[in-house]
């Protein structure tokens, strides 16, 4: 036997047996994961769906830009704290809570197709919704990280991605049929009634998901048991997770620009250069890509068992990094060709789908979506190989949220007060390679081919 498989076989613990027939079924991992794709489906997938239009649909971005500023900003404020709530509430009522932002979120778009006076409250509905996210995704993280085995944890987070992403791939194809021949430059009330029914069905949803603590590992481990501690130990955590595992620091760039790429793709990309059903099919092949590119990083490279756990790291940060500068190199010579005023100009012309430039338009916000699929599913691996345990996840999870969610605020405010497009284009492009080139000591030094036992818990 050889050293590798030698050390496998002495860290495999002895396995609980699992639960047969349909329990057994509705129990497994891969079903939960699978439910909690289907949640976030339904809810964050809508929002992104309406988010990748640009402008959120409506004709102008401004409104749209400052209601997701507001969605950000208290999204980067709670983000901090929310790894201490989901452990005091328990991550399966608070991924409940956390839905409950989204269709709420969604009916603000309708209300102001119809009244237009009524932008105070999308952005209102925009900081709550803030709030609920953190909930939601802070809740997600802990529960996807946790529930698969440590060869597992690539392909769990590609399920995961994929069936999230389908949300967005729905609803663009919504928005596409409903405004195939459109003439205007905005969405109908129907796709906004549309995106509200589905997102509301994402909250029924999140009730199926089963007790973690109830949870038993395809290995046959059982989930670290939920502690639900005082607020002031989970206050204390926070802290004590940064001085027990000081490397998370290095991932802090990468955090920060998670979602910040999103403003130049929807808002000074898409928004700009197309045409409503253009940007409806844009935003459809968009969320495509995005579960092929989870797919794909997440099987073929994160969890490719023919290499140990720290060759594979280097994999994904190879592939991450490349694709960071190809399609940033193709979109520089887009994005050198217009401004905010010369789209503005009435004679501008919006590309159509039936264009002979679009081809080539489309392919890049396809290799778009790759990335973007690509750095979220690497990022959760990187973080899914420091620990096992389901309270450390979640703070680790919370520091995600709250960086990626400061990032997004400040890129959405700066679309909002109108800056440059290149402006914009060339911080997003400075600040992903940034983000992969700090990753790169916390991968030679902190990933390693198995998790320590010291590194489960954060107390």
């Amino acid at each position: 036997m050889s050293e590798r498989r030698f050390a496998e076989e002495a860290r495999r613990p002895v396995g609980l047996e699992r639960p047969s027939g349909w329990r057994g079924i509705y129990s497994h991992p891969t079903v939960q994961v699978a439910l909690l794709g289907f949640t976030c489906f339904m809810c964050p997938g809508m929002f992104n769906a309406l988010t990748g239009l640009g402008g959120g649909g409506e004709f102008s971005a401004t409104l749209q830009s400052n209601a997701t500023t507001a969605v950000y900003a208290t999204f980067a404020f709670f983000g901090f704290f929310s790894g201490t709530i989901n452990n005091v509430l328990g991550a399966r009522l608070a991924l409940t809570l956390g839905s409950l932002g989204y269709p709420l979120y969604i009916s603000s778009y309708l209300v102001y197709n119809i009244h237009p006076n009524t932008g105070a409250y999308v952005i209102t509905t925009g900081a709550v919704l803030g709030f609920c996210a953190a909930l939601l995704w802070t809740a997600q993280g802990s529960l996807m990280m946790s529930y698969p085995t440590e060869s597992q944890k690539g392909m769990y987070i590609g399920i995961f991605w994929a069936i999230f992403n389908l949300g967005g791939v729905v609803g663009a194809a919504v928005v596409f049929g409903q405004n195939y021949h459109s003439t205007n430059n905005s969405v109908s009330n129907g796709t906004y009634i549309a995106f509200l029914v589905l997102s509301a069905s994402g909250f029924f949803i999140s009730h199926f998901l089963m007790n973690p603590e109830k949870m038993i590992r395809t290995d046959g481990t059982k989930v670290a048991k939920v502690r639900h501690p005082s607020w002031k130990t989970e206050f204390v955590s926070l802290f004590v997770a940064l001085k027990t595992d000081p490397w998370i620091v290095l991932l802090f760039p990468m955090f920060f620009v998670s979602n910040y790429f999103y403003t130049w793709q929807f808002n000074d990309y898409n928004l700009a250069l197309f045409t409503i059903r253009a940007r409806a099919l844009n935003n459809f092949v968009y969320w495509v890509s995005q579960i092929i590119g989870s797919v794909f990083i997440g099987y073929f490279i994160l969890d490719n068992r023919f290499f140990r756990r720290k060759v594979r790291a280097y994999f994904g940060w190879i592939t991450v990094f490349v694709l960071v500068f190809v399609v940033h190199t193709w979109a520089y010579f887009y994005q050198k060709n217009y401004t905010r005023q010369s789209v503005d100009a009435l004679d501008f012309h919006k590309i159509d789908i039936d264009d002979s430039d679009y081809p080539a338009h489309v392919l890049l916000m396809i290799l778009y979506g790759i990335l973007d699929s690509n750095w979220q599913s690497y990022a959760y691996w990187l973080m899914g190989a420091m620990s096992n345990d389901m309270a450390k996840l979640a703070v680790f999870t919370g520091f995600y949220k709250c960086l990626q969610s400061s990032g997004a605020a400040g890129v959405w405010r700066a679309d909002g007060v109108g800056l440059p497009y290149m402006n914009i284009f060339l911080s997003t492009w400075v600040l992903t390679a940034a983000g992969m080139v700090f990753a790169l000591p916390m991968v030679y030094y902190r990933v390693k081919d198995f998790t320590d036992e010291h590194d489960h818990e954060v107390l």
